[in-house]
């Protein structure tokens, strides 16, 4: 169809100027198409992918049928996480800049529902929530449908599938007969199609699935792997190719915490993020993801919409999706603004047909790879090592240590080649590992959420600074300086807080480490 441009369409002025200050000009193709149908009063399926524009598609109209006069509650959006719900509420606020008196709130669970019924209170015409909470709130009466026109569905697969179905047909059962229903979906499985036979009245179906089913710059390879070798694998693959951010897709939560745990004993920086997990730790995750500090993001479908992080330089399928199209959705997080990226897929068996079937399905090619060997990983190691030493001799000044080497080697048996050997050995780490205790646990610090706090042996009148600490610890135990917490120091002693995951790794690097020329104990900070 042809583009049609914002002012084409009989939109009030004031959505018009919120539409231009963000940038827009022309509709996309679910926008054009689905604007004037929701703007006649019709129900509306569409069916779309994230990324085509969809939530302007329903949140223009929306914004058009508000009355900012009256402040009761005129529409409700219910989408599948947290994330989503904020995500869209900014967007519609956005387009609403200059709708003077029109108020779109957000309420989710995780919130204090408190502050939600004190903000209902002062009146929000749109009203845009999770199932569960927007139920819990018609119940109490702080959310009240006598004037509601229009319900929103976005993403409603995903509600379902995180078996939000009873609580979207109560939610449903509280709005007046008459209104408009309208239903986004990146799918239409059977149940989908259940729920608008009953709710809706004449529905107009609006499909636009994307052209570009997949990101051009993505390379995409997949390996044969048995499922006891997948971590494995896995771990190889991220030594080889070193990506700064990952994300790891599961297809289910207990598989998640089995990555996190088992590539946290690998000594990575990973972290899990999936729908059993209480807000506050949602959000620390997708913090230290977004900060760089979590390296390695596992998740699960639904747990991962919402992310937008445009540095993820990979994408593993550690288990296939079930539906052909999230594949779609799973490899579009890398590769973006320009950048390439890399997505790899981990099959065995029968499974192979199913990458086939993908293929078929996304128009691309997936290129089977061979698995890494140790002897691979070990040159990778060696080939970065070497690259890192050619910096270090054109930028530095070696002269002084080159004197100690040539007197060393004129007073032993060894040649240079014998100590440059030796040397890169023991910066790939293939000198042998100390054992590590056997058991090592943290109960309450008196850190915050997320952290854990350790005692240290040594303070100010040893004329120790907070920077000594932060080096010692950063430099011994690897993990980025930026991670650690507080650092409170006193006269003979100091407390640090350190990533409740790192805890372990910081107290076995610093067991033998000295600190401005001094030995140091280092331990859990007891709180009793």
């Amino acid at each position: 169809m042809e583009k049609i441009k914002f002012d084409e369409l009989d939109l009030n002025p004031q959505i018009l100027r919120g539409i231009q200050e963000m940038g827009f000009e022309e509709a996309t193709p679910i926008q054009a198409r689905a604007i004037p149908v929701l703007m006649e009063g019709s129900d509306v399926i569409g069916q779309a992918q994230t990324g085509t524009g969809k939530t302007a598609a329903f949140g223009i109209p929306l914004l058009q049928k508000v009355d900012g006069q009256n402040k009761s509650t005129q529409a409700i959006v219910l989408c599948p996480t947290r994330e989503l719900a904020i995500q869209v509420a900014e967007e519609i606020r956005a387009l609403s800049k200059y709708m003077h008196g029109t108020k779109i709130l957000p309420v989710y669970g995780g919130q204090d529902i408190g502050k939600q019924i004190r903000s209902l209170k002062g009146g929000a015409q749109i009203i845009i929530g999770t199932p569960g909470r927007v139920m819990d709130h018609l119940r109490r009466k702080t959310i009240r449908c006598d004037e509601v026109h229009t319900i929103v569905l976005d993403e409603a697969d995903e509600m379902l599938n995180m078996g939000f179905r009873e609580d979207i047909e109560t939610v449903l059962g509280y709005l007046p007969t008459e209104r408009q229903t309208v239903l986004f979906s990146a799918t239409m499985p059977k149940p989908i199609l259940e729920i608008t036979k009953k709710f809706q009245n004449n529905a107009v179906m609006i499909k636009e699935v994307k052209k570009e089913l997949t990101v051009p710059s993505v390379e995409q390879f997949y390996y044969d792997v048995k499922r006891k070798d997948k971590v494995e694998v896995l771990s190889r693959i991220l030594d080889v190719y070193n990506p700064k951010l990952s994300l790891v897709f599961c297809n289910t939560k207990r598989m998640v915490d089995e990555v996190v745990e088992a590539l946290q004993g690998r000594g990575y920086f990973a972290e899990g993020l999936h729908g059993d997990m209480k807000q506050q730790q949602r959000d620390r995750v997708m913090n230290s993801f977004r900060n760089g500090r979590t390296e390695i993001l596992v998740a699960t479908d639904v747990a991962a919409r919402g992310i937008d992080v445009d540095d993820v330089e990979a994408v593993f399928n550690y288990d296939l999706p079930q539906d052909d199209e999230y594949y779609v959705h799973r490899i579009g997080r890398t590769g973006r603004a320009g950048r390439t990226g890399q997505a790899f897929s981990f099959v065995k068996g029968k499974e192979v047909y199913k990458i086939k079937d993908i293929q078929r399905y996304c128009k691309t090619k997936i290129l089977a790879k061979p698995i890494p060997t140790m002897d691979d990983v070990a040159h990778i190691k060696q080939e970065k090592i070497m690259s890192h030493i050619g910096n270090i001799i054109e930028e530095e000044d070696l002269s002084g240590i080159i004197d100690t080497l040539e007197q060393y080697i004129n007073e032993s048996d060894y040649t240079a080649m014998d100590i440059a050997a030796a040397f890169l050995k023991l910066a790939m780490g293939e000198k042998e590992e100390q054992p590590a205790p056997a058991e090592l646990s943290f109960g309450d610090t008196g850190a915050e959420e997320g952290m854990v706090r350790l005692f240290i042996n040594i303070g100010k009148k040893e004329n120790v600074k907070p920077g000594d600490v932060l080096g010692a610890i950063a430099g011994e135990s690897g993990i980025p300086g930026k991670v650690v917490g507080a650092i409170d120091m006193y006269d003979k002693y100091t407390f640090v807080e350190v990533p409740r995951e790192y805890g372990r790794d910081v107290l076995l690097a610093m067991s033998n480490v000295k600190i401005k020329g001094k030995p140091i104990s280092i331990e859990p900070a007891n709180v009793k």
